[in-house]
């Protein structure tokens, strides 16, 4: 006999069910990843103060919605006997789960392509149609016997849900394209403003800062996730999510409260023990995934009636904004392009197209006046809760009259000298109401940033960059890499910043007999730099391969003390002088060189030094940089260990210094190069940046820079090549204001006077 029959040939059933309670261990699983991760959004919100909830952690797409599918598993299974109430249930939380995914992660939208959009709403709709019909089945068979109404609102608020977020999908990209459009117009009003504000006495960290409140309200309000939470659909798919969340609530109040109102069949379902887990988990699930919705219905209601307990005060607006259904119009308009040679066939296809588009055009204009209808009934049902918090705070306040009087004093004072932001707003048809709504719950937000990012400010790198010398052109960058020394090779890769203070850093460590904690120091201030070194280095794609062997070496220099295959803690214990060392790296990186030339006969077919591997990039830095320091070696009487490490140091520091003169350029890059879905965090980042690099930008600030242009000044071959030529012409450096002559007004940055 197979193993599928007992030992009379019957076939046993109960084997098949053993794996039951190990799938419902299986199904809490996936429902307990959901809750992990709407709660993860849910705690982001709240710890950023974004109590639209962009979704960071749960989105839909691929990955969620096979999670997803797993999670929902009781709900489309059609034959296992679910005879108890916590069965009946467990079946219940799976079909609200699916109702609290759809409204938790509306905003994703947001953040997809239009392919991304349509595959992924296309696999939405494919499950909850499956559900739907699944639960249709159960009910006529009778698997599931209770809750039927219960289950009928979450099927109807299911169906409902998915269409919502259906055609609400077909706006993107056009709220996209017109936001985008809006973005570029505000960016360049905001930098002709910026050079303007440069004939002011500010200093330029408030310049920066006050352009980059602009910014970021303009990449704040543009947001597509922002956006997508606060319109109208947005606002109905939380009140619909929340009811479905209730629904089951009632449910399960019901159960434990008036047990004796059900009738229930006698058995035990297949699923055993993990049915009381299963349902645990989703109910959390259902719970921390509804805070989101809610908390977006609940704002939305807040904003759009400022005047509480008052009909009057609350907007009635039915109007049917022309970007919802902008996108239906434009493809009404296109011809159907099929491989039909029937005229007639053409026309029927064409007018059976139209009729469709017509169809959604009515239902998206349906869609849109029911969410604004659901709006309407929540600002009724809520107006009265509201108008009472602000009697209470009213009544509350009169008990402390001077505070009040004074605070009240001092905000109208603050708000009235701060930059009226109002212009840069970003907002779509219908939302006028909203601009000083926004405006005024984002307006400090980049003073937030920059004043917790100033609380970690790269103190090491502070004190390294006081040792460059300005008054003598970073003289640095040309001592570092002697022009006098020969190349291992007919073409020289083209310097980046990291890579010179690696290699420097190698060396210092490498020298003996010198103070540790001056080495610590040293590393620590590096380490930091490179930071902001990587910053600047992003404005360049053509080093990509030099700034890679920079972080590789420096990974090994930092964690392990080792240069490639060189233990440098060793070497410096060996008791050579200054000179031996050198010689040693030195030898090291021209053996690397030549053994890459030896195993590859074919150099001549790789064109250019950019693209050797990694490790010759930094053999040869590293022949370079030491061959150059022993050029000069007893002229300028390195033989004592601290004067050579001193120098070193200094040299770093050059190097580091001119390199961070570009972060004001890379600060109003980053606000203008990321799209449009990644903007409000690279301003974010922009103004983070700021803060924790304000006294470097103060002490950079005071330096004379040479006169070169934005981009020559991101490049450090431009920055030798200019004290090659004022060295063989015997000037000195540049003033600053033959660097401000030579800018471009024209350019996309931030001038700095």
């Amino acid at each position: 006999m197979g193993l599928g029959c007992n030992v009379d040939g019957v076939l046993n059933e109960a084997k098949f069910s053993e794996p039951l309670p190990w799938i419902g261990i299986y199904i809490a699983a996936a429902s307990l990843a959901c809750a992990i991760a709407m709660a993860a959004d849910a705690i982001h919100g709240f710890r950023h103060w974004k109590l639209w909830f962009p979704c960071r952690f749960f989105t839909i797409n691929a990955t969620s919605l096979t999670i997803v599918t797993v999670a929902i598993k009781l709900s489309v299974d059609l034959n296992t006997p679910m005879p108890r109430g916590q069965d009946q249930l467990a079946k219940l939380s799976s079909t609200a789960l699916i109702c609290t995914v759809m409204g938790n992660s509306k905003p994703s939208l947001g953040t997809m392509e239009n392919n991304e959009i349509f595959t992924n709403i296309i696999a939405l709709g494919i499950l909850v149609i499956t559900v739907i019909v699944n639960i249709c089945i159960q009910l006529g068979t009778g698997v599931i016997y209770v809750f039927w109404m219960e289950h009928a609102i979450i099927m109807f608020l299911m169906l409902v849900l998915l269409v919502v977020l259906s055609f609400s999908s077909l706006t993107v990209p056009t709220i996209k394209h017109y936001l985008e459009l809006k973005y570029k117009k505000k960016y360049e009003m905001t930098q002709k403003e910026c050079l303007k504000s440069n004939e002011t006495d500010k200093t330029v960290e408030e310049k920066l800062k006050e352009a980059l409140m602009k910014y970021w309200m303009m990449a704040h309000t543009s947001s597509p996730q922002f956006v997508i939470g606060r319109s109208v659909t947005c606002t109905a798919s939380g009140a619909l999510c929340l009811l479905s969340a209730a629904t089951l609530a009632e449910a399960m109040l019901r159960f434990y409260l008036m047990p004796r109102s059900f009738e229930f069949c006698k058995g035990e379902s297949d699923y055993k023990w993990s049915i009381k887990l299963v349902l645990l988990t989703q109910t959390v699930a259902v719970g921390v995934g509804t805070i989101a919705p809610a908390m977006r219905w609940f704002l939305a209601i807040n904003f759009r009636c400022p005047t509480r307990g008052r009909e009057k005060g609350c907007r009635r607006d039915y109007k049917l904004e022309r970007y919802w259904i902008k996108r239906l119009v434009e493809m009404k308009q296109c011809p159907l392009n099929i491989p039909i040679q029937s005229r007639r066939c053409r026309r029927i296809a064409h007018d059976a197209k139209i009729k469709f588009l017509n169809l959604c055009i009515g239902i998206q204009a349906g869609i849109v006046f029911m969410s604004k209808v659901i709006r309407l009934i929540s600002i009724y049902f809520m107006s009265v809760i509201l108008f009472c918090y602000d009697h209470c705070k009213d009544y509350l306040m009169k008990f402390t009259p001077e505070n009040s009087t004074t605070n009240d004093s001092g905000s109208e004072s603050l708000h009235s000298s701060k930059l009226d932001l109002g212009r840069y707003v970003l907002h779509l048809e219908g939302e006028d109401s909203l601009v000083d709504v926004m405006m005024k719950e984002n307006r400090d937000a980049t003073d937030y940033w920059t004043q917790k990012a100033k609380k970690t400010q790269p103190k090491h790198l502070i004190k390294l960059l006081e040792l460059s010398r300005p008054s003598e052109g970073f003289k640095g960058l040309t001592e570092f890499d002697s022009f006098k020394v020969p190349s291992l090779d007919t073409e020289e890769a083209p310097n980046c910043w990291a890579l010179p203070v690696v290699t420097l850093t190698s060396i210092a460590i490498a020298l003996p007999n010198i103070n540790s904690c001056s080495i610590k120091h040293l590393m620590a201030g590096v380490n930091e730099g490179l930071m902001y070194v990587r910053h600047v280095e992003d404005m360049q794609g053509n080093l990509i391969n030099v700034r890679n062997a920079a972080e590789v070496v420096w990974l090994g220099v930092e964690l392990y003390h080792r240069w490639l295959d060189v233990d440098l803690r060793k070497l410096s214990l060996q008791g050579k002088s200054p000179k031996e060392i050198l010689e040693v790296l030195s030898d090291s990186a021209k053996n690397i060189f030549m053994e890459f030339k030896k195993s590859n006969v074919n150099l001549c077919l790789i064109d250019s030094p950019l693209k050797w591997p990694m490790k010759v990039l930094a053999a040869n830095s590293m022949y370079r940089i030491s061959q150059s320091i022993l050029l000069d070696y007893e002229s300028r009487k390195y033989e004592m260990n601290e004067r050579l490490f001193e120098a070193i140091t200094v040299m770093i520091s050059d190097i580091l210094a001119a390199c961070l003169t570009n972060l004001q350029r890379f600060i109003s890059v980053k606000c203008s190069t990321s799209s449009i879905e990644e903007r409000e965090e690279s301003v974010r980042f922009a103004a983070y940046v700021l803060g924790k690099t304000e006294k470097i930008l103060k002490l950079l600030h005071k330096k004379s820079l040479p006169g070169l242009n934005p981009d020559q000044m991101a490049l450090m071959d431009e920055w030798r090549s200019l004290h090659r030529l004022n060295s063989s012409e015997g000037d000195t450096p540049s003033s600053p204001e033959s660097e401000s002559a030579s800018r471009n007004p024209s350019e996309v940055y931030l001038t700095i006077d």
